[in-house]
């Protein structure tokens, strides 16, 4: 398989950088490469970093969310629910990650890639993109337990319409909706020390002090129960005729 997943320890400054290297796919996240995102969350722990940066490779997608061909429309409950399981891992490990989550949006993401993008305590957007928690115009919800996590990145109603809508917004709005914290212009991006300078003139004990108020504000007890249980109302969706006709017309588009 190849090196579609990426982890590397910026020692000069401190952080950790887990890049998604899958541009022609869209970095859609298969199975395999969900292992080797939980591999690369531990070995960040095991770093000293201040931060840990989320990103994808290319100008158009930071992630579409889960490969078709791994999560396609044939698995049943069981299976369906076994595989959402394995993401939904990765999104609470970086939830509760010691240190502060940044997630690089590159590009535009759909579905998962929504949720891995809420996941991360803070959303930094690469000039204009669209976002689209999509997954309801799939006969489906939220898989990966990312619709609990966007309930705690905006407005719980808002979350409810964007996920029920199956709604695409501009990065303009949703900075309005609180979703996007900065957006970057093209010519301003490629220089990773001045974007990410706010966080790396912040100490250790700083930046561990303030992750740990972020997650009593948003509060995680009970979190990954809740995520789980997502899970499964999106699994139990899963042999729906809405859904299994979305993937086909998804596949018969490819």
């Amino acid at each position: 398989m190849e090196n579609y997943i990426t982890y590397e320890y910026i020692a000069e400054h401190h952080y950790g950088i887990i890049t998604i290297n899958r541009p022609e796919k869209h970095n859609a996240i298969s199975l395999e490469m969900t292992k080797r995102i939980l591999q690369s969350i531990e070995q960040a722990k095991k770093d000293p970093i201040k931060f840990l940066v989320v990103t994808g490779t290319g100008t158009k997608m930071f992630c579409s969310g889960g490969d078709l061909n791994d999560l396609h429309g044939n698995l049943s409950v069981a299976e369906a629910e076994s595989s959402l399981l394995n993401m939904m891992e990765v999104l609470y490990e970086l939830t509760v990650f010691k240190m502060p989550t940044i997630a690089l949006l590159n590009g535009g993401a759909t579905g998962g890639g929504c949720e891995l993008a809420s996941a991360c305590d803070l959303r930094i957007a690469r000039g204009k993109s669209k976002f689209g928690f999509v997954q309801t115009n799939l006969g489906i919800i939220p898989g990966w337990g990312g619709g609990v996590l966007l309930a705690k990145c905006v407005h719980p109603s808002f979350a409810n319409q964007w996920i029920m809508e199956g709604a695409i917004f501009e990065t303009e709005y949703l900075i309005q909706k609180g979703w996007i914290h900065r957006q970057v212009a093209e010519d301003e991006w490629l220089d990773r020390d001045k974007l990410l300078q706010p966080y790396l003139t912040k100490s250790f004990s700083q930046m561990r002090i303030l992750k740990g108020h972020y997650l009593e504000e948003i509060g995680v007890i009970g979190l990954k129960q809740k995520m789980k249980r997502e899970v499964q109302n999106c699994a139990s969706l899963w042999e729906s005729e809405e859904h299994k006709n979305a993937v086909l017309a998804f596949f018969k588009r490819s």
